[in-house]
């Protein structure tokens, strides 16, 4: 099998990989604020004052941020 040369990579294959790129990242996106609900559960009680906004905020973000990836997107 030869290398691939330049030429040989058309744009349905840069498209593919820019797609799978945003879905990983959007998969780990979501991850992470899976593992943030999940350390932050039960500690809202104790927290300080406006702990639990910046958590809920921080949750948010991540999450639009992880829709945006694939928004208006095949």
């Amino acid at each position: 099998m030869s290398a691939l040369r330049p030429g040989d990579i058309t744009d349905e294959m840069i498209q593919a990989m820019d797609t799978a790129k945003r879905q990983g990242l959007q998969k780990d996106l979501r991850a992470l604020a899976a593992n943030i609900r999940a350390d932050a559960e039960g500690r809202y009680d104790c927290a300080e004052p406006g702990w639990r906004a910046g958590v809920e905020w921080t949750l948010l973000w991540i999450e639009n941020t992880a829709a945006q990836l694939t928004e208006g997107r095949p």
